[in-house]
């Protein structure tokens, strides 16, 4: 199997001896250079699409692809990702033998989303998680439009999972501890801006205050540390939980 970049993002693409499995296309561009690739790797067909969520900076150019037989989505995704409509729609774990390799799909609930689905390719061991937790780095800015407990529940789901290797969707290649470290720093992170809201504290004093520097070396750090803050205090806000 491999993995592949576009600027921030990463996805991957398994070849197997029936045909090629490709997950997230990112755009229309990256998508065509990589089928091109393909061709230069295998004479396979590619046989199925496995979207890891609907959010446009990872699901976008899909028809880049071709005709693809399969197209795989989590159950909640719309009708149609970027003018690909899903075949297959998953709600409980799954499990695709193809090819000599085995891909299991988990839904991870709500929280980043709410179509987010893990994908583990075996023998490899590998874990394909986008979004919900990256290698060493933070949560993406001010964990927006979400739920941020619902958030850390599918770190929680993602630690559950067979997996060696993290490859996420952001950051480096990591190791299944990784999801682990990014799920302590959400509890931690929730804690200390939880603390200083029932301490009295405004958001703007939190923001400076809380300063997270034991993961100062984490990527995204100096972007968004502070953004990390005022989300977390927004959510706590919106739930009532500086007023338990």
């Amino acid at each position: 199997m491999y993995r592949f970049q576009n600027k921030f993002h990463y996805s991957i693409f398994v070849l197997t001896d029936e045909g090629v499995v490709v997950t997230d296309p990112i755009n229309s561009i990256a998508a065509g250079w990589l089928r091109s690739e393909i061709g230069e790797l295998t004479d396979k067909p590619i046989t199925h699409l496995i979207y890891s969520h609907s959010h446009g900076d990872h699901a976008s150019g899909g028809g880049s692809f071709g005709e693809v037989p399969t197209v795989v989505a989590q159950a909640n995704a719309p009708a149609q990702i970027d003018g690909v409509a899903p075949t297959v729609r998953i709600d409980e774990p799954t499990t695709i033998e193809f090819g000599g390799k085995t891909i299991e799909l988990t839904p991870l609930g709500p929280g980043h989303g709410q179509d987010l689905m893990a994908i583990v390719v075996k023998p490899e061991n590998v874990g394909f998680i986008v979004d919900a937790v990256a290698a060493r780095r933070l949560p993406f800015r001010d964990f927006p439009n979400s739920n941020v407990d619902d958030w850390t529940d599918q770190v929680r789901n993602v630690e559950a999972l067979d997996f060696e290797i993290f490859a996420g969707g952001h950051g480096p290649i990591g190791a299944k501890d990784d999801v682990t470290q990014g799920r302590i720093y959400m509890e931690e992170l929730r804690e200390q801006v939880l603390a200083g809201l029932k301490a009295g504290k405004s958001v703007d004093e939190l923001a400076s205050s809380i300063t997270m520097d034991k993961y100062s070396d984490w990527g995204s750090y100096d972007q968004w540390r502070e953004l990390n803050v005022r989300g977390m205090a927004r959510h706590l806000t919106e739930i009532g939980a500086d007023k338990g």
